[in-house]
């Protein structure tokens, strides 16, 4: 296997700066937007539901189509760099927009259609321009290096540092809400302050991989498809290492409910750090307090699996590393619930969140790295080495994945009959009245989005990748011959 390093660390350090920008901004997305929507635009929870959906009808064309695109064509300053330049500004404003109301009476008597049409155009057009850059810049450690064990190191580096800029991100709008706590507007101002400095902070620090990243592996352009030969779905879909990949993410998507659901917790399980609250003050101090603690210890338990998996890399497997954090997060999270919930003190629960948390960060950085070794599979196997479109489908479950996330907090709402309009039909202390008064299911139910439900799908995530088998000589004879058969091809790597 080829061991010579490609990469310098100064070009290393600028991507995982980029990946940092990108964390800032894709976290006020994936952490906030259902808050946002239901609890400060109070839309309808059957609205959310079907425009998250629709919009991944939508990604299952646009993602293979960019992915496509990627393979297709060239432009003169490389395949994947010119994309985060193209796409910084677009994604920036839309951020803004998606958080910041520009003037729409959100009283549920009082709403326009003009603001479900604003904010389903803002919310699928954010997708489309951060899919146009989230594919090529993943794309890009394919091309940086054809070590597989370089690249691993620079996908998880990567990964580690962006999952900084997405812990930066969720403290935010928790922190401002301590100085915000006694007005009424308190949730507008603190998504407002998120959106706008993390956009401003975070597009232009992405923006760098365009100019610090070489691309150093000159793949030729994908060409028209020959008369019988397979097209490029058709391999994708028969590479049978990157369909269960693929499977085994779409069914994780109960990690994303740990960040996600934190705020919902926060305000509607009933749990409280220190005296039960009885003035909006305390109730909004409480609020931010509760999701600080579920947020922390989600950050802390993914940055300390991302911080040990390069040492982790040199002994184990992808997919014993896969399997064995699963199936820890899913007993921690029984644990996790069967405590908080017979006591009642969310504090008895952190070492448990803390493990369950640990998947967040192994599948965030393994599957990358499982996928580009699926690429690598799928050239030695065909010929033919499709990058965007194999990339474009990890860009795919993730975004699925914050979908499903978002639709199970939502059903979850209706299951349980709380209805966030109602609740917040009246100002100040009324509010902290009629929340008090949920019942203790309902207060369980939210309970159970931090809990045993992610813990579930850690369970079902661990499934597919039992029948994996891109592992040990299998992988060595694969990335040796893929070797030999780009020097054959004429495939320029250059130093």
């Amino acid at each position: 296997m080829n061991e010579k390093q490609y990469v310098p660390k100064k070009e290393v350090t600028t991507y995982a700066i980029a990946a940092l920008g990108q964390g800032l901004v894709y976290s006020c997305m994936s952490s906030y937007i259902t808050d946002y929507y239901m609890s400060v635009l109070t839309l309808t929870p059957v609205f959310v539901i079907l425009l998250m959906l629709l919009a991944r009808v939508w990604d299952a064309i646009n993602d293979p189509m960019m992915g496509m695109l990627v393979d297709r064509v060239r432009p003169k300053r490389g395949r994947m760099k010119p994309y985060p330049i193209w796409t910084a500004v677009p994604i920036a404003v839309l951020t803004i927009l998606m958080f910041v109301n520009p003037g729409f009476d959100t009283r549920e008597d009082h709403q326009s259609i003009w603001l479900y049409v604003f904010v389903a155009v803002v919310y699928v057009a954010w997708g489309m321009i951060y899919t146009m850059s989230d594919v090529p810049f993943w794309s890009m450690p394919n091309v940086m290096t054809p070590n597989p064990k370089e690249r691993g190191n620079i996908i998880s580096y990567g990964k580690t540092v962006g999952g900084i800029g997405s812990a930066v991100t969720v403290a935010l709008p928790l922190i401002v809400g301590y100085f915000v706590a006694g007005k009424d507007n308190a949730d507008i101002i603190k998504y407002a302050i998120m959106a706008i400095s993390m956009s401003v902070i975070g597009m232009p620090l992405f923006a760098i991989s365009s100019f610090g990243v070489k691309e150093r592996i000159e793949m030729p352009n994908a060409g028209k498809r020959a008369p019988g030969e397979p097209s490029t779905l058709s391999r994708i879909f028969k590479c049978k290492p990157l369909m269960i990949v693929v499977i085994s993410g779409v069914l994780s998507f109960g990690r994303y409910m740990l960040q996600a659901a934190a705020p919902h917790v926060a305000r509607y399980s009933g749990f409280y750090i220190g005296a039960k609250p009885v003035t909006v003050e305390d109730y909004n101090k409480n609020i931010s307090t509760v999701a600080l603690v579920i947020q922390v210890c989600a950050a802390v338990g993914m940055f300390g699996a991302m911080l040990v998996l390069p040492k982790l890399y040199k002994k184990f497997e992808y997919k014993h590393i896969m399997i064995v954090s699963c199936l820890g997060g899913f007993v921690s999270s029984l644990f996790t619930l069967v405590i908080g919930w017979t006591t009642k003190n969310l504090l008895l629960c952190i070492p448990f969140m803390l493990i369950s948390s640990i998947p967040l960060g192994v599948i965030n950085n393994v599957s990358f790295a499982m996928v580009c070794d699926c690429l690598d599979y799928l050239e030695w196997k065909t010929g033919f080495r499709n990058t965007g479109l194999g990339s474009a489908c990890q860009s795919f479950v993730n975004k699925i994945g914050n979908a499903f996330a978002t639709v199970m907090i939502i059903v979850m709402y209706l299951i349980v009959n709380i209805d966030v309009s109602m609740l917040n039909e009246n100002k100040g202390q009324q509010v902290v009245e009629a929340i008090n008064r949920l019942s203790s299911t309902q207060n369980f139910a939210m309970f159970s989005l931090v809990t045993i439900v992610p813990g579930i799908s850690l369970l079902l995530c661990a499934i597919p990748i039992f029948f994996y088998d891109l592992t040990g000589k299998k992988k060595q004879k694969v990335f040796e011959e893929l070797a030999s058969k780009r020097k054959e091809r004429g495939i320029v790597v250059s130093d």
